[in-house]
């Protein structure tokens, strides 16, 4: 009985922690020896149910081995079925001015940026590709870029 008590909490928990708004979130791996200046990431958003004002944010880890303080990122977003094109480039702050990570972690970083808000109709889809404009051609260090789409409502 208390097993199954349990069992019924935890399941209220995932469903109530799954009431954010959010319709999309995914991680892509990159090499961590070198996230290459040719190596776009894609990620394909379903159509949206409803329409409103949606926001995209991107996640990144990174490992102490990235010798930036900053990551400058190309964030191209693409709405279907209208093919209306947003480009954002984003300028990732990693380090501060003391040489302290921002983001939350000890040896690997995780970080959250916002990107945009956009307004979208329902059964609209999204085609957001991500890659680095730093003018190294290889980053090391950098192991994981997600994207989240949520709805601003919820």
């Amino acid at each position: 009985m208390k097993i199954r008590g349990l069992f019924i909490l935890f399941v209220l928990a995932l469903l109530v922690a799954c009431k954010d708004g959010r319709v999309y979130h995914h991680y892509d791996h990159t090499p961590l020896a070198g996230w290459d200046k040719v190596d776009t990431l894609i990620y394909n958003v379903p159509a949206v149910n409803e329409e409103g004002l949606y926001a995209t944010d991107l996640g990144l880890r990174v490992s102490n081995k990235y010798p930036f303080m900053s990551l400058k990122l190309i964030v191209e977003q693409t709405i279907y079925p209208s093919q209306r094109k947003q480009i954002d480039t984003l300028t990732c702050r990693l380090i501060d001015s003391n040489g302290k990570a921002k983001g939350n972690g000890v040896s690997n970083y995780q970080y959250d940026f916002p990107v945009s808000q956009m307004f979208l109709h329902q059964h609209d889809s999204l085609h957001i590709t991500v890659r680095h404009d730093m003018r190294r051609e290889i980053m090391p260090g950098v192991s994981d870029v997600g994207i989240s789409v949520s709805n601003m409502k919820k």
